[in-house]
């Protein structure tokens, strides 16, 4: 959410972050709902001191007549007060509904285009593995090793249901293991977080009221988290920090669910688009100063490229187009490891910054030493994701007799340099 005090006075780039997010965005309509907003509180707030002045008047006057004159007159003033507070509150839904769709505005730097076709290439790290073999995709290695079953899956769980099995299961939890031990050695805090939370994170956090279709909702009117993000950032909500507290470095783990509404035919198959996963996050709350924002944008995005690098992966990193931003984010960019079968890049990491966009919206702020009050600036970004990191480490560690080799790093997690046919 953006402060309505700058959108009156910036429609131009509040019409142009809907432009180049490809949003729809009537910020003509933001500002016409305003302005009524703001007349019927002043009009409200007028009538409530006459009211105030009449009862006053009434204390003061002897006279039964004029006493009972001014009484009527003020069951008419109240009258008149509620049927205004009446149309107020409908103008201020319309002012919050109207709100909550303002975009953030993207960085001058990035790019313009309309999907994640249009993101743009910074630099390629690691060497692509080169076999004597045709490569194997990670289905077949996987069913060839023993180490998912996707038919039970989606017997028991329905589309995109798999089970993980044998030493993928290992694998899988050496990895988490790995991460977090790399990321708590530099300071981050661990958590666990909640995957049952309550509107009002999703609110906070940018995800809704856009995002309601890809997200599952329960009986209890409570909804399944996506990312850790949505859990931790609720965590923070309506507090005031100070200064010297900030930044906030968390790393969270939590399973995760998405309904790939908009994936409807994309990779049917396999572990790349499932609705159930598990994510370590890593967030950052930090103070409301842009450059601190770019330099935690770029550690965070260090964090997930380190991880890539000592698990051995050839990847790219790309950043994110105005079309491929989400409502929130001022800036993203994706990781994308190199799938040898399909000889593409697949995405496995995005790392964002929103500035006080979430923050506002949760009421996040802190204390400086003036005392000033101000909104913190939040951040996120993935610091590994199962099961489709699999997918890579599967396919660019697969040897010619069948067995897949186990990053060294994950080799005192897994008990084994390697995984072979059973």
């Amino acid at each position: 959410m953006l402060d309505i005090k700058f959108i009156r006075e910036n429609p131009d780039l509040i019409r142009d972050a809907a432009r180049k997010k490809r949003i729809t965005f009537n910020v003509e309509k933001l500002l016409e709902v305003d302005k009524i907003r703001r007349e019927r509180q002043i009009e409200i707030d007028a009538l409530r001191a006459q009211l105030h002045a009449t009862s006053d008047q009434i204390a003061q006057l002897e006279d039964k007549d004029a006493k009972e004159r001014i009484i009527a007159e003020m069951r008419a003033l109240k009258k008149d007060i509620g049927e205004k507070e009446k149309a107020y509150t409908e103008i201020m839904s319309d002012f919050e509904r109207l709100m909550y769709e303002v975009p953030n505005i993207p960085d001058p730097s990035v790019p313009d285009g309309g999907s994640d076709a249009d993101n743009q290439e910074i630099r390629t790290v690691g060497v692509k593995p080169e076999f004597s073999f045709e490569p194997k995709s990670n289905i077949d290695i996987l069913h060839e090793l023993d180490l998912a079953d996707f038919e039970r899956g989606a017997l028991v769980g329905g589309f995109r249901g798999f089970f993980l099995k044998n030493d993928a299961v290992l694998l899988t939890m050496g990895i988490w293991q790995f991460v977090f031990k790399h990321l708590v050695e530099k300071g981050y805090q661990p958590h666990t977080a909640p995957v049952l939370v309550r509107e009002e994170s999703f609110l906070g956090t940018g995800y809704f009221p856009q995002g309601r279709e890809d997200v599952y909702k329960t009986q209890d009117d409570t909804y399944l988290i996506g990312t850790s993000e949505v859990s931790i950032m609720g965590m923070f909500r309506d507090q005031i920090f100070d200064e010297k507290d900030l930044p906030i470095k968390i790393v969270a783990f939590s399973p995760c669910f998405r309904r790939e509404i908009g994936a409807h035919g994309k990779d049917t198959k396999g572990l790349y688009r499932v609705h159930e996963f598990m994510k370590v996050e890593q967030i950052i709350l930090g103070p409301a100063d842009h450059m601190e924002s770019v330099k935690f944008h770029e550690e965070l995005q260090k964090n997930g490229e380190e991880i890539m690098q000592l698990l051995g992966l050839a990847y790219r990193v790309v950043v994110n187009c105005g079309g491929d931003l989400g409502l929130g984010q001022v800036k993203k960019y994706d990781i994308e490891a190199w799938l040898p079968a399909r000889r593409a890049y697949g995405e496995t990491h995005s790392t964002s910054y929103f500035h006080d966009f979430q923050t506002r919206r949760l009421g996040i702020k802190y204390r400086n030493s003036e005392g000033v009050v101000r909104f913190a600036h939040s951040l996120n970004a993935t610091a590994i994701a199962t099961p489709r990191i699999l997918m890579s480490i599967l396919e660019q560690n697969q040897q010619e007799d069948g067995s897949v080799k186990i990053p060294k790093v994950l080799v005192p997690y897994v008990g084994k340099t390697e995984i072979k046919k059973p």
